[in-house]
């Protein structure tokens, strides 16, 4: 399972050694190269203009690599509060500011953060907190909550003289109400890089796997320091892994990497594939609650089952909101007669589903009160694809977390997963499960699912 990159507390130098990023810093150390006969010169006794052609390709190859960023801190300046990010080299970096809710958003080239667990947890001035990550691909994202109004006054790179790295500093000015209006800005929305269009020839039913959160949005947080981002892109590899070792089921990936994926870009990218199943794999948090423990599946509802239901997919629809991101409406919106119909249709197989995966994690993990809920969570909107929602565990249950933690335990969960997936396809046809669709004027994908869907599933 992916965990969050350790800090590094080396001095800077070594820092940058141990990253392989030193080529940037004329003077502080040689490129390194491959091994040398014994009897090579060594660099400095080489021509000069050797000496420059592999200065000039290292720093080459140096630049094709991500910058570092290995320190973070925030301090007061006159006109509001100042926040600098120590990286390896520069970086173009543009900043604006958006409302409901304040934050000051410092977008970036791609950037390998290598910051310590704690960097934006306090507050300080204008900064209420700050997150950072992978925004989308070759491209990452600071989100700075801001503690009251205020714009960006300046955003400038540096070269720090004793060592040569880059300081990139964020001003932030304080700000009054409307002025701060004026300056923000709406965000424009992250697109990720979704599959390919369905395979014709390959008729295997096709799963999305959705790892919950990544990138700049890292979901719940252990006691611990870890990310659900992490733990849940863990589970859903496993997944894959074992669906794609049974040969039975096609399955891709909403994300491949630790990046951010908009709530309603995991939809479409369901949607465009002709997907026939979307799994969204999550862990839940209550610190107020650390006895509560136990997985729960969710099915897509306009009204959730019980009040905690609720406050969970609200929590988990502002994700978009916490990275940046626009937070249009995805599809799935109920506009037609027969769009409603498909969405009641799909619905019922989504419910089928969920109590063949109940059925099977049961046996080999501890369910919730309620294992199956029902609430308004935008990635289980499509009205097309059957969807449903996963919640491992509590990361605030030491208990849950251990598991979550556990490589044999995550082993018996997938398995068991992928198990409930390929029974949910058994009883298929046609052959290979491709299901008859119409369009209706909205371009619509309605799914025949009476007569060509999945097979019906006992709880």
């Amino acid at each position: 399972m992916p965990t969050r990159a350790r800090p590094i507390r080396l001095p800077f130098r070594a820092a940058l050694v141990a990253v392989g990023l030193l080529a940037p810093f004329a003077g502080l150390a040689a490129p390194s190269a491959p091994e040398r006969p014994a009897v090579e010169r060594p660099n400095s006794e080489r021509p000069s203009s050797e000496r420059s052609s592999l200065d000039r390709q290292a720093s080459e190859r140096a630049a094709d690599r991500p910058a570092v960023a290995i320190g973070a801190e925030t301090s007061a300046v006159p006109e509001g509060t100042r926040l600098t990010v120590v990286l390896s080299r520069p970086v173009e970096a543009r900043a604006f500011v958006m409302e409901r809710p304040d934050r000051a958003i410092v977008d970036l080239p791609e950037v390998n953060f290598q910051l310590p667990p704690e960097a934006g947890r306090k507050r300080d001035g204008l900064v209420a907190s700050y997150r950072y990550g992978l925004f989308a691909p070759g491209r990452s994202r600071i989100v700075i909550d801001l503690a009251q109004a205020a714009t960006v006054a300046r955003v400038a790179t540096t070269t720090r003289p004793r060592d040569g790295a880059t300081l990139l500093t964020i001003d932030l000015a304080r700000s009054d109400r409307e002025a701060f209006r004026r300056a923000a800005q709406p965000a424009a929305p992250a697109r990720a890089e979704g599959p390919s269009t369905r395979d014709p020839v390959d008729s295997r039913p096709l799963v999305i796997v959705d790892a919950g959160h990544g990138g700049i949005d890292p979901g719940a947080i252990a006691g611990n320091g870890v990310y659900e981002k992490d733990i849940v892109f863990g589970v859903a590899q496993g997944l894959v892994q074992r669906l794609e070792a049974g040969g039975r089921i096609r399955v891709q990936m909403t994300r491949d990497r630790d990046v951010f994926v908009p709530l309603a870009e995991r939809v479409r990218i369901a949607r465009d594939a002709r997907a026939d199943l979307f799994v969204s794999i999550h862990a839940d948090s209550i610190s107020a609650a650390p006895q509560v423990r136990g997985a729960t599946i969710y099915t897509g509802s306009e009204k959730a089952t019980d009040a905690e239901s609720a406050r969970l997919a609200d929590r988990e629809n502002k994700a978009d909101a916490a990275a940046g991101a626009d937070q249009g409406d995805g599809p799935g919106d109920v506009a037609t007669i027969l769009q409603e119909l498909t969405l009641r249709e799909t619905r019922g197989f989504s419910a089928r589903f969920a109590q063949g995966l109940l059925t099977n994690l049961s046996g080999v993990m501890e369910m919730s009160v309620k294992p199956h809920r029902e609430a308004g969570f935008r990635v289980l909107r499509s009205p097309d694809v059957p969807s449903v929602l996963v919640e491992l565990g509590y990361l605030s249950s030491k208990r849950d977390l251990d598991l979550l933690l556990s490589d044999e335990w995550r082993a018996k969960v997938t398995a068991q997963m992928a198990g409930a997936i390929e029974r949910f396809f058994a009883g298929r046809v046609p052959p290979a499960g491709q299901a008859m669709t119409a369009l209706n004027g909205d371009g619509l994908r309605m799914t025949r699912a009476a007569e060509h869907g999945p097979a019906p599933v006992s709880p």
